[in-house]
């Protein structure tokens, strides 16, 4: 017996087609595996802690959806351009990318 398929299976199989088509692979992770899943959830949890049950991002309690959206681009902010990260070297990902870049745009010196 045929099973009709969900809207979202549908979505699913026409976005791996587009790809396809495009020559694209995707960044999401194969069947059974849960590798995308692992890292939103990691973000999430890392959100939760440090911009939602502080107030470091945000002063007192949330009071409207404004706040939480406040809190939260100053958290996306610190997150991506200046938080210290152990493994870029104690560097900033800004700071790591822009000398990463540097690098790859280096002079060639004389011998």
């Amino acid at each position: 017996m045929h099973r009709p398929v969900e809207p979202k299976q549908y979505t699913s199989i026409a976005f791996t087609e587009h790809l396809a088509e495009e020559g694209i692979r995707p960044s999401i992770g194969s069947v059974a595996d849960a590798y995308d899943n692992a890292l939103m959830e990691c973000v999430i949890g890392l959100y939760k802690t440090e911009c939602v049950r502080t107030t470091v991002f945000h002063a007192g309690p949330y009071r409207s959806i404004g706040d939480v959206e406040y809190a939260t681009a100053g958290w996306v902010d610190w997150y991506n351009n200046r938080r210290l990260h152990g493994s870029l070297g104690m560097m900033t990902p800004v700071e790591f990318e822009q000398a990463h870049y540097a690098a790859l745009n280096r002079e060639p010196q004389p011998v």
